[in-house]
């Protein structure tokens, strides 16, 4: 495969997660971290936008894609609540722009895919469906080659209820609209969009880590896992520090489309304080558009248990994204496509049972030692989402689980809040030689621990809103998505025949 050449020179706590970077409760007086302060204002190192970026990638081979790219802003206001913490937070401030972004990619004659990046908490079904359904009429993209992504910012309006903060209706409708138009628009951008492949696994091991740390008597972190710690705290699961780079460039090596992948919850904002932010997965992404003058999409990873709990500045970490993408993008190599393709299956799963009283006593172990000022309130808060599922106990529900190829390149949708052990599995187990997770997919189902969490207890597992599906329902998605890899490498030649594939999981 052919590498890239350089034209000029190289020109980087869950809901509530691991440092405490706002209020447990709006009324709740907690002061920011000093290490996620800052302002409102963009950098002043900031590059211009360059017709031809830094490391463009020439190719002496002709493209054999077309691709189109689009970003919409979404428009908030104070009136819609927050979502991402504890109870309703509202604000008239943001730091750069909120957005859906589509990359629509086409192997002339033969498929389209999509792929939607949202600067969003979540994106519930009823949300998702609307939008694809709308895709299809509009673009013709079939529902199974669109894949709708959410960064999990906790600084946006909120698209569906948790905790104690609700739902904005209207920022919902404003999300769905945004959605259709950015893929309409990526999808009229396809003429003229020939492109190349261009693709180098990078990682970034220092924004984030396991936030599920067992401490000595039994308790899991939480709040703010490195005090609760003091040293001494043993992580349960690994951290994923994989930061794949997928960048589409026409002949002159100009970047149309480039979309990355991480895995860490992202809390916290540039500025220190309460403004409506894209997070720094988002931001990285904007800043990096006027270096690159592409679209850059982000997709989120499986990160249900890691977080930034290193201390990291938001504005380091952005800086940090950027340089591990341009790193990247100057080794991508080309890589061939001969093949888009796309499954999207319906999965069923159901409300776990749960004993009202274990429960409350499980939240009470946390809170009494490690927030003992906000103990009863945030115990009332589980009991009465704990009231809201008890006669759903045992329901059935779908969602949907997806995989998407680029050549040898595959994107698996999984809807959840995924824990990275259950990730790092699907990757292990893939045909495809780079498989990468895209968690909060298509729908909102909650944290999907792996087996081993459950039984190690902790937030993300107590039941609630948040965390509702039986235990075993995390390994059930990594089976699924693994029958659907192997479908797809049987139906691209990258893998065993469909004869030899075993029985779809139950």
């Amino acid at each position: 495969m052919q590498g890239r050449k350089s034209l000029v020179g190289l020109l980087i706590v869950a809901a509530i997660g691991a440092i405490i970077v706002g209020s447990l409760f709006a009324q709740t007086d907690v002061p920011m971290p000093s290490t996620l302060q800052g302002d409102l204002r963009l950098p002043s190192t900031a590059k211009p936008m360059q017709p031809v970026h830094a490391t463009a990638a020439v190719s002496e081979e002709p493209p054999d894609l077309r691709v189109g790219a689009a970003a919409v802003n979404l428009r908030c206001d104070e009136k819609m609540v927050l979502a991402g913490m504890l109870g309703p937070r509202y604000t008239n401030e943001q730091e750069g722009e909120l957005r859906a972004v589509a990359v629509v990619i086409e192997k002339p004659g033969q498929a389209k895919l999509a792929i939607v990046g949202c600067d969003v908490l979540w994106v519930p079904r009823s949300l998702a469906d609307a939008a694809v359904a709308e895709i299809e009429k509009t673009t013709g993209i079939p529902p199974a080659h669109v894949l709708i992504n959410a960064s999990h910012t906790h600084h946006a309006p909120s698209t569906a209820p948790a905790h104690a903060f609700g739902v904005s209706p209207e920022f919902c409708e404003e999300l769905r609209g945004a959605i259709v138009r950015a893929v309409r628009q990526a999808n009229e951008r396809l003429k003229g969009g020939e492109a190349g492949f261009f693709f180098h696994l990078a990682e970034e091991n220092t924004i984030g880590g396991n936030s599920r740390l067992l401490l000595e008597d039994g308790n899991i972190t939480w709040l703010n896992p490195l005090p609760e710690a003091g040293g001494k705290g043993k992580p349960t699961g690994p951290f994923d520090p994989q930061l794949p780079v997928l960048d589409f460039s026409d002949a002159s090596g100009k970047t149309r489309a480039l979309i990355y992948n991480h895995s860490t919850h992202t809390i916290g904002t540039r500025a220190g304080r309460e403004v409506r932010s894209a997070g720094f997965y988002g931001l990285a992404a904007q800043e990096l558009e006027g270096e690159l003058g592409g679209v850059v999409c982000f997709l989120e990873g499986a990160s249900g248990s890691t977080h930034n709990i290193t201390q990291v500045p938001v504005a380091e970490c952005i800086e940090r994204l950027k340089a591990a993408v341009r790193d990247a993008r100057g080794k991508a190599e080309r890589r061939p496509v001969t093949r888009l393709a796309g499954i999207r299956r319906t999965f069923r799963f159901r409300v776990r049972h749960f004993d009202d009283d274990e429960e409350d006593a499980e939240v009470a172990r946390y809170t009494k030692k490690y927030a003992p000022q906000h103990s009863d309130p945030i115990r009332e808060l589980f009991a009465q989402q704990r009231r809201q599922l008890r006669d759903h106990q045992g329901e059935e529900r779908e969602t949907w689980v997806q995989a998407l190829v680029i050549g040898d390149v595959a994107i698996v949708g999984v809807p959840a809040e995924y824990f990275t052990s259950l990730g790092v599995d699907i990757k292990k187990r893939s045909p495809f030689r780079h498989t990468y997770i895209a968690s909060l997919a298509n729908d909102w189902i909650g944290y999907l621990p792996d087996r081993e969490g459950h039984r190690l207890g902790g937030y993300q597992t107590w039941t609630g809103l948040h965390s509702y599906a039986e235990p075993g329902t995390g390994e059930r998605v990594a089976d699924e998505a693994v029958y659907i890899l192997n479908e797809l490498a049987a139906m691209t030649g990258a893998g065993p025949s469909l004869t030899d594939i075993s029985n779809s999981p139950d």
